[in-house]
Order: C-alpha cells, then structure tokens, then sequence
C-alpha cells in the first residue's frame, strides 16, 4: 500500500457546498470502524475528504442517495455486503509502488538469496499493482544464476490491483527504473498499438503466485501451503496504516513463519525493534529471525 489520497479542500472552501452527497462526522465515525474492521486500518481524522471521494464512487454505483444508506445497507444486507465489502476495502486502500523503489533492500535480497543452499521462498504481503514482485522475482533470478531461484508469493487485500499486478504489463516510462539490462532480460516490448509497453516475460511470470490475503484473516493458510518456513518477507509500508496492537499481532504471525535467519523487509519510515523479541534488526529496514 501508499498513498493515493486525493487532495480535497477543506470544510468551507468553495465546491465542498456543491457535494453531491452529505457526510456527516457520524458518517465518517462508522467508516473508520468498518474499514478498522474488516481490514485493520487505521484512518486518521484528516482522512475524511478522501473518504468521501473515494466512497462516493461506490455510493453513484450503488444508486445510493446517501452514505448513511449505503453503510446500513451492507449492515444489514448480506447478500450486498457479500460483494460490496471488497468493493468498500478496494476504495480505501492505498497503491503507491514502483519499480525498484527503496533500492537498499535488493542487494540485501541477492545476497541473500545467493548464499542459500536451494531455492528461496519469498512471500510479498502487498502486491499492490505488481512492480514490488516483479523486481524481488528478478533480483531472484539474478541472485540464483544457473541454480533454480525459487518461488514468490505475492498478496494484497485489493482484488483491483492484483489483477494489474498479475497481467503484468507497464508503461516503458515507468519500466525504466528496472535499467535497460534487466529490460531486455525480463520484458517483452510491445509493438503496434502496445507501443510504450512493456510486459513481463513468461519465465519470469512463471515464478510468482499471485493471490489476495487479508492481513487481519484469523488463518494464513494459503501462506503456510505456499511454505511453513519462509526464506524471506516483503512486507513494506503496510504496518504504517495499523495500530500498535495490530503491528504486533502481525509480526508475530510473520516471525512465525520466517525461518531462524529469515528476513522481514519493511518501508521506509517503520520501526519494529521494540514489537518482537525473534526479529533483531540487521540493516536499514530489514530484520532478521533470530
């Protein structure tokens, strides 16, 4: 996850009269409680102006004439709310990724990677729209030579975007960030009407699984399935949108799962040194399973 917050202006400023719908303070109350609910995140009070652009998309698909219809309905309505839930998660959570972003990471990955005994299993906790796991597949690949590099497993709680990651294909542009060697090696370049594409080569493809986890599920079974000891876990700028108590919770079920000498990679601007006595910090964001 990351930012996509759109910047609405502030109560009093012109256009916010001219709001198709009323928000009200109770309106927001109960969206931070249902959003805290199903996905453990953690909306701040300057939250609200995003809230309602994002949601009031939901409630224009819905026909809905406001958001307190719209909140009782999937309340009360299990049928609605049995595919409107995941439509409500997908609105509110956020997608900021690129190719390659926070660089220190890679080479802390490939050298890793390359001092295993078999092949790696890496489990990537937030997709998003797919250029994290396709840069840790490729450090993968580089790190292992001509030894089988292994498998990744890649989640999100958002079904939009791991359908973007899963297709794999990417403006050249917003490629670049991989180099040009890495463009040749584990892209093909489109032709015609995809020209200033690029899409992932089926080699590549073939490495990685792609399917939705929601952190807060009781059970990670498709993840233990995937590995009951993971080399590795990419689980970068997720924390930062949960509360202490969920922080914990999660780490420990992620320690869990790492074996002695696995990493956990976080974002930039998490700090787990206090949360868990197995995971002692080796680098700049990464810790490793004692």
């Amino acid at each position: 996850m990351g930012a996509r917050d759109s910047l609405n202006p502030p109560a009093g400023a012109p256009g916010v009269d001219a709001r198709e719908y009323e928000f009200r303070d109770a309106d927001f109350t109960r969206v931070r409680s249902m959003i805290y609910r199903q996905a453990g995140i953690n909306l701040n009070d300057n939250k609200q102006n995003m809230v309602y652009s994002r949601l009031s998309r939901r409630l224009r698909a819905n026909a809905m004439q406001s958001f307190g219809q719209y909140l009782d309905r999937i309340d009360s309505d299990a049928t609605f709310a049995a595919s409107e839930v995941q439509e409500f998660i997908n609105a509110l959570t956020t997608n900021l990724t690129s190719f390659f972003r926070e660089a220190h990471h890679f080479p802390v990955l490939e050298e890793f990677v390359r001092g295993l005994s078999g092949p790696a299993k890496v489990w990537c906790a937030a997709a998003s729209t797919g250029e994290e796991p396709w840069c840790i597949a490729m450090t993968m690949v580089e790190a292992a030579g001509a030894r089988p590099p292994g498998s990744l497993l890649a989640t999100d709680i958002d079904t939009n975007v791991l359908t973007t990651a899963q297709r794999g294909s990417y403006r050249l542009e917003a490629a670049q960030a991989c180099g040009e060697a890495r463009l040749r090696r584990f892209f093909l370049r489109g032709r015609g009407d995809n020209e200033g594409m690029v899409r992932v080569r089926p080699e590549l493809a073939q490495l990685v699984r792609f399917a939705q986890v929601n952190l807060l599920d009781d059970d990670w079974g498709l993840v233990r399935n995937f590995s009951a000891q993971l080399d590795a876990v990419f689980c970068r700028n997720v924390m930062i949108y949960f509360d202490r108590k969920t922080q914990k919770q999660i780490l420990e079920r992620i320690a869990a799962l790492l074996r002695p000498g696995g990493l956990l990679f976080v974002g930039h601007s998490e700090n787990f040194t206090d949360c868990h006595d197995a995971l002692t910090l080796r680098g700049k964001t990464v810790y490793q399973r004692r």
